[in-house]
């Protein structure tokens, strides 16, 4: 079959626009609700994702030996162009000032990510955190800790900080086990 309806069906379905993102734990997360987390994350108070599959199995990992639970990873089909155009949002290409200081003001409660409706960037993981810990407690000035971020490439985190967002551009695709 060929045109637009052949195309949607040899792609399984997902559209040109979607990508494959992932959101790893220890549940089932069909139909996501994107005030349920914690506020002072990276990024604010929203559902989670990343287009990193080996990012989201790492996390669902971390999360399960904590709860003592199976790992589970579920898969949605994201329109991120559609959001990028749409709504307010806020994408960090790199581990840079602008990001650090967002995170610091994050983590220590400020409502930075309130003016934006998605954010996608790095994550302070186990690579970054202490640099970020160090930086934040004022044992290191923030010219170094942009020297020590600089050498590291970023992982990828999208945060879907309205419901509105997440119910018209995510779709839930389905569990894999690990």
């Amino acid at each position: 079959r060929g045109g637009v309806g052949g195309m949607y069906e040899q792609l399984g379905g997902k559209k040109m626009s979607e990508i494959i993102v992932y959101h790893g734990g220890t549940e089932k997360v069909e139909l996501p609700i994107c005030k349920f987390g914690r506020r002072n994350l990276d990024f604010g108070q929203g559902f989670y994702v990343t287009d990193l599959r080996k990012q989201a199995v790492d996390w669902a990992t971390l999360v399960a030996d904590r709860r003592k639970l199976p790992p589970i990873i579920n898969r949605y089909l994201l329109n991120r162009d559609a959001i990028l155009k749409e709504a307010r949002c806020k994408v960090f290409t790199a581990y840079n000032r602008d990001w650090l200081q967002f995170i610091v003001a994050s983590r220590h409660g400020e409502p930075v990510a309130d003016d934006y409706d998605y954010i996608e960037g790095g994550v302070a993981n186990d690579r970054v955190v202490d640099t970020v810990n160090l930086y934040m407690a004022g044992l290191m000035d923030e010219e170094t800790a942009l020297i020590r971020l600089s050498q590291h490439q970023p992982n990828n985190q999208m945060c879907i900080l309205s419901q509105e967002l997440i119910n018209k551009y995510l779709t839930f695709d389905g569990t894999e086990s690990i």
